[in-house]
């Protein structure tokens, strides 16, 4: 798949996975339903939520917090000598045992000797690193043509295997490059190749990630059709794999009935699970998003939603 020109070309055998992952999937994808008979008795009173703005659909990599700014590489105090390696895995084994050490400088330096060889998992961990300015010089162009390049070598990987999640992440932040461009670089807003690019991560790999983002668009009708059921359906497949942000947004969506049948119950389970899995100091919607809810809960769909829970718990173990 060759995302960097101004025309998406397949190789014949990404060609064809694409053409049969492509195809809809909203026979196949659960639908939501009420499962406990306690729920179904509950007197269903007016939930008063009030709107609570979501976040930006974000998803490229975060930094932990810290801001994106251009952060200098260090620079050594001599020049090094060139790295020599057996094989690709091998630096890249230097490279990752050098940056957890906090030698980002010779990190880097062992990473590109693994990526130049084709090494998926060092062209994402430098792709990571100039998108988050992480030891380097924050560079998103660099980044996208990083990540860009383990979509390109690896699209058929096979899902589940050792360098899937990271050819699905690759796939996952190109999508969200392409949403608002590149601004000074020939990386243009696409948001259609985004949707292109979620769809066959979400499709494929089944990345929760592209689940999420495909919800959150269609939700938002931007560069899909308006469809809240469809829209619920990814976000339940990706809050079933415990996408926190999936998990809030399916929740309070139940719990409102906005474009779905309501299941206060249901709903206020997945809230319950998106604030224990969420950060305060960055998710301060879900954690209003979960207090409305539980403010305007019953005593009977606190306890269906517990019951909601126990058969979650069973199923993921």
């Amino acid at each position: 798949m060759n995302l960097r020109g101004h025309e998406t070309v397949y190789r014949p055998a990404a060609l064809a996975r694409v053409a049969r992952v492509m195809i809809p999937l909203a026979a196949a994808m659960p639908v939501l339903v009420a499962g406990a008979a306690l729920a179904q008795g509950a007197p269903q009173q007016e939930a008063a939520i009030v709107a609570v703005p979501l976040p930006p659909l974000e998803v490229r990599p975060k930094s932990g917090g810290l801001p994106l700014a251009p952060v200098a590489a260090p620079s050594p105090s001599a020049p090094s000598a060139p790295m020599v390696f057996k094989s690709e895995t091998e630096a890249f084994m230097t490279g990752m045992r050098s940056y957890g050490a906090g030698d980002k400088a010779g990190a880097v330096r062992a990473l590109e000797y693994a990526a130049t060889k084709g090494h998926p998992r060092a062209l994402w961990k430098l792709g990571r690193m100039y998108s988050e300015g992480d030891g380097v010089v924050h560079d998103d162009l660099k980044a996208f043509e990083y990540f860009s390049k383990v979509a390109d070598e690896n699209a058929d990987v096979t899902p589940g295997t050792p360098n899937a999640a990271f050819v699905s992440n690759a796939f996952v932040t190109l999508g969200g490059y392409f949403m608002d461009g590149i601004p000074g670089t020939y990386v243009k807003q696409d948001v259609g190749r985004a949707v292109e690019l979620f769809n066959y991560a979400a499709s494929y790999f089944g990345d929760a990630g592209a689940q999420y983002s495909l919800g959150r668009l269609m939700l938002d009708g931007k560069g899909l059709p308006k469809d809240p059921r469809r829209a619920a359906r990814w976000l339940n497949l990706a809050a079933e794999k415990g996408h926190v942000p999936a998990q809030a947004l399916l929740g309070q969506m139940l719990v409102s009935g906005n474009g779905v049948p309501r299941q206060r119950a249901l709903g206020l389970m997945w809230l319950g699970l998106a604030r224990e899995g969420a950060d305060p100091s960055r998710d301060g919607w879900i954690v209003e998003l979960h207090s409305q809810a539980l403010a305007s809960a019953t005593e009977l769909d606190q306890q269906a939603a517990a019951l909601y829970l126990e058969q979650h718990n069973r199923r993921r173990n």
